[in-house]
This record gives C-alpha cells, sequence and structure tokens, in this order.
C-alpha cells in the first residue's frame, strides 16, 4: 500500500466555506487508519502538530497555519445491522453530509432530514452536534471511531461519552487530540414519523405533502421543505462565500427577555429550561439594523442576518472577521443587553483554537 502525498505550503483558501486566505506547512489526505498512522510520523518528523479539517464548514482559518493539516477522504458507508423498524449504519467521515442524508432517504432509512443541506463532511457533524429544524445529530449517533494522537489508539465512543450538548461536544472540548474516521447512526424506518415542530417548516411540509399526494407530510416532504427554506435564506458557499450561522442562539434570563417584552413586543423566544429562553440571534441582528451590513469584506447576508459572507473571496483574511464579528457583537450588548457568541471555531496559527 502506497503512502498518501504530502502537499507542502498547502492553499488551504479552496478547503473553508469562507474562502478566507490560508497557506498551512502541510496537508495529507487520508482514507484510512494506516494512512493517518504515516501522516502522524509525518508531522513528528516534521515538528509540527496536527490540525484536522473536515471539509472547512465551521472554521476560521488563519493566513499561515503552522501545522500538519488531515484531510479526511474516508468513504464507506455499510450496514451495521437491520431490522424492520431500525437500521444501524457506519458512515467515513470523508462523506459529504448532504449527499450521506440523500442517500439514507433513498434507501427509507429517517431521522436526519431536518438536518439537510448543512454543509460539511460527516466526521465534522459529532464535533459541533450540528443541528436544525428542531433536531440535533446527536440523536442519532451510536458511535464515534478516532484515532487517538495522544496515545496512537483507534477508540471508540459511545453516545454518553460523547458528551453532546448544543452545539458541543467531548471533540469540541477537546481539539487537536481526534481524528475521527466513522461515525455510526441508528436511524428508523417508519414514514409517518416527522419532526416538524420547529417554524415555518410545518406549514412548508404540509404544502408539499400535498401536492405529493401524502396526507400528513413524510421524510421526503420534511427533507424537500428544508432544502426549501435553507436555499431560499442562505447563500450558496460555492457562489458566496460563508460558514452558516455565525452566531448561537443566546440563552437569557425569562426575567430579562419579559424586560425586553416592553419595547419589543414581537421578540420571539423558545424555552431552553427553568428561568430561561432562548432567542433568535439573526432576529436581534435583523432589529439592530444590520441585515446585509457589517464592516466590508464581510457583510451579514442580506435574506438571514444571521450569517455572514465574504465579499472578497481568497484574499479576505481572519483580520477582517473579527473587525465584522466585533462591531455585530458590540451593537447588539449596547442595544439588547445580550453577549452574542460565536459559532464556527477560531483557529489560531499554531492550531490552539476556540
Amino acid at each position: 500500500m502506497s503512502n498518501p502525498t504530502i502537499h507542502h505550503a498547502a492553499d488551504l483558501s479552496k478547503y473553508n466555506t469562507m474562502a478566507l486566505s490560508c497557506v498551512a506547512d502541510m496537508a495529507i489526505e487520508v482514507q484510512s487508519m494506516d494512512d493517518i498512522r504515516y501522516a502522524h510520523a509525518c508531522a513528528k518528523d516534521a515538528n509540527l502538530p496536527i490540525f484536522v479539517l473536515s471539509g472547512g464548514s465551521n472554521v476560521l482559518l488563519p493566513s499561515a497555519l503552522h501545522a500538519c493539516v488531515i484531510l479526511p477522504k474516508f468513504d464507506e458507508f455499510t450496514v451495521i445491522s437491520e431490522d424492520e423498524t431500525h437500521v444501524d449504519i457506519a458512515a467515513g467521515a470523508g462523506l459529504v453530509w448532504h449527499d450521506f442524508i440523500k442517500q439514507c432517504l433513498d434507501k427509507g432509512w429517517f431521522g436526519l432530514e431536518n438536518l439537510a443541506l448543512i454543509p460539511g463532511l460527516v466526521g465534522a457533524c459529532p464535533v459541533q452536534n450540528i443541528g436544525a429544524y428542531g433536531a440535533q445529530v446527536s440523536d442519532f449517533i451510536t458511535k464515534v471511531i478516532a484515532y487517538d494522537l495522544h496515545t496512537g489508539e483507534t477508540l471508540t465512543f459511545d453516545n454518553a461519552e460523547c458528551q453532546f450538548a448544543y452545539r458541543d461536544s467531548f471533540f469540541k472540548q477537546n481539539p487537536n487530540r481526534y481524528i475521527i474516521s466513522q461515525v455510526q447512526f441508528r436511524l428508523h424506518k417508519d414514514r409517518s414519523k416527522t419532526n416538524i415542530s420547529y417554524g415555518d417548516l410545518s406549514a412548508k411540509a404540509h404544502e408539499l405533502a400535498m401536492q405529493n399526494g401524502n396526507s400528513a407530510p413524510q421524510p421526503q416532504d420534511v427533507f424537500t421543505a428544508v432544502v426549501a427554506i435553507r436555499q431560499s435564506k442562505l447563500p450558496d458557499p460555492a457562489l458566496l462565500p460563508n460558514c452558516g450561522s455565525f452566531f448561537q442562539n443566546p440563552i437569557i434570563a425569562k426575567s430579562h427577555y419579559v424586560k425586553l417584552l416592553e419595547q419589543y413586543a414581537d421578540l420571539p423566544h423558545y424555552p431552553a429550561g427553568d428561568d430561561t429562553v432562548k432567542v433568535p440571534a439573526g432576529w436581534l441582528i435583523d432589529r439592530a439594523g444590520l441585515k446585509g451590513d457589517g464592516v466590508a469584506p464581510i457583510l451579514t447576508h442580506k435574506n438571514q442576518a444571521l450569517v455572514l459572507t465574504n465579499h472578497a473571496p481568497h484574499t479576505a483574511t481572519q483580520t477582517d472577521i473579527k473587525t465584522a464579528q466585533d462591531f455585530i457583537i458590540c451593537t447588539i450588548d449596547e442595544r439588547f443587553g445580550i453577549a452574542l457568541v460565536r459559532e464556527p471555531v477560531w483557529v489560531y496559527a499554531h492550531v490552539t483554537h476556540d
């Protein structure tokens, strides 16, 4: 078996959906555990830390990245077990997330349809515990297989060991230690079981169900509705570079929310636990008059204020991102008394990140 090719002074501007200018000391594509071990040895020989770049849809890269960058290319997709109601499957970390969901739907395996069109690869989904339209991937993950860079072992994490939380996980809390090679899921086969509880998804899914002759929305209707809604609101990174939702929806005290209602009677909210509510960051940014605004070349999207877009692809840098980010955070804090928190991972030149 031949060793993977090493790319020196690797241009990563096309490997991150924000299209930020970034050159890494070294980059290696891996397709097997043997490839990972080889890349690990190469990084040690070069005295470089390892950084895993999985699709680049939720990271903000520095201009110079002093690391050995691992590009996962695992593309296996196998059935572990199956019965009349459920199927357990294993998906390679290098599979494109949206394409993976489409494959599952085509086979009659359901549950992930609410997460359609989220950019990135399968291996990144447990790190961020991606979520959308009332669902999160941790509801379906059973195991994660990963290589431990500290010990050189291949480890299996069950759902509890992944320590999933809102847009968080054990892997996110322990950056630069694990290379995920495979994610295992349990999906169901019940076409009548759908999640349409979130926002405008219900109306769109019911509309599609009627068009398709269904008395109630089925998983394919939900999938199509999610794609349509996302495409109407979110820019395609291939056409206008972005990394999706840039800020987390803030969770605030219920007393704070009640006080804000006195001035903003239409402020939406969602229950978030005892004495707290979640409010939409996009609504806050929009109401503050920042939709389509920012600090050039980084602007919020004209149709979705929660998305920051890069109008100088391959030349804009992290510095541009920080300027626009800080302007928005400061504006929202001054107007609403709410501190927004960035969602994408900020990567530093020497691969510490937050």
